[in-house]
């Protein structure tokens, strides 16, 4: 039987919350189950009424997107979890693609490149993410910038037992702490080179909202992990060329 993939999809007063929820509901792979985490929103609610039926639905206290994600991660069935934000969408063959990928390469984790849109759905940049060749190439980018869009990424569930759940205290840079981690326990996140996700850029996103606030935790994670990243790379270089995509 093939491995179910549980799609969490966080939500807080997003108007584009249905969107998200049709592109999870409407992937090429079928057996996926959507969760969708309810970080208590007190506006934009009535967009999940014709989905009922089809997602599980969470409701909980207001705590940020962390605590939104790890709690569908530990209500999550599925044997791989994929996160997509609510005011983003999936490609088609996003699950089916990206999971494939995986098991032919047997790995835990993966990501993959992104398309940039406005708030209408128009295309703003195509293909934004940097596009790798091996390994080494990924855990070296991650001196620099954060190279994966979080809501690209698939991770077995057996990654999140190893080094657990989205940091709560990061109100803004959750995933990118998460990547550090991942990648200093051994994980390596493979590349797809395809747009098998739709990144939307408008005025209400934490990104355009709290430019400053991300920067200051930008900051911290950069200070924690870049040396433990170069002391991997120092060890694990040669392995890591080798890993190809």
């Amino acid at each position: 039987m093939k491995p179910t993939v549980s799609i969490v999809i966080p939500f807080y007063n997003c108007s584009y919350v249905a969107q998200a929820i049709q592109s999870a509901l409407n992937q090429s792979y079928t057996n996926i189950e959507v969760i969708v985490v309810d970080d208590g929103s007190t506006k934009e609610i009535e967009r999940l009424t014709p989905f009922m039926n089809k997602i599980m639905y969470i409701r909980k206290e207001n705590g940020g997107t962390a605590t939104a994600i790890n709690e569908g991660i530990k209500r999550a069935s599925g044997d791989y979890i994929a996160w997509l934000s609510s005011d983003d969408y999936f490609d088609h063959q996003k699950v089916e693609k990206q999971l494939d990928f995986m098991i032919n390469r047997g790995a835990k984790a993966s990501f993959h490149n992104y398309d940039f849109i406005n708030s209408a759905n128009e295309v703003l940049l195509p293909f934004i993410g940097k596009r790798f060749t091996n390994a080494d190439e990924i855990y070296r980018s991650f001196m620099t910038i954060n190279p994966v869009n979080g809501c690209s990424v698939m991770l077995h569930k057996d990654v999140i037992s190893d080094v657990g759940y989205f940091s709560p205290n990061l109100r803004f840079t959750q995933d990118y702490e998460m990547w550090f981690r991942l990648l200093i326990h051994g994980h390596v996140m493979y590349y797809l080179d395809e747009v098998l996700l739709k990144y939307r850029s408008h005025p209400e996103s934490g990104t355009s909202k709290h430019p400053e606030k991300m920067k200051r935790e930008v900051f911290i994670i950069k200070h924690h992990y870049h040396p433990k990243i170069h002391q991997y790379l120092l060890q694990h270089s040669d392995r890591l060329k080798s890993i190809t995509f």
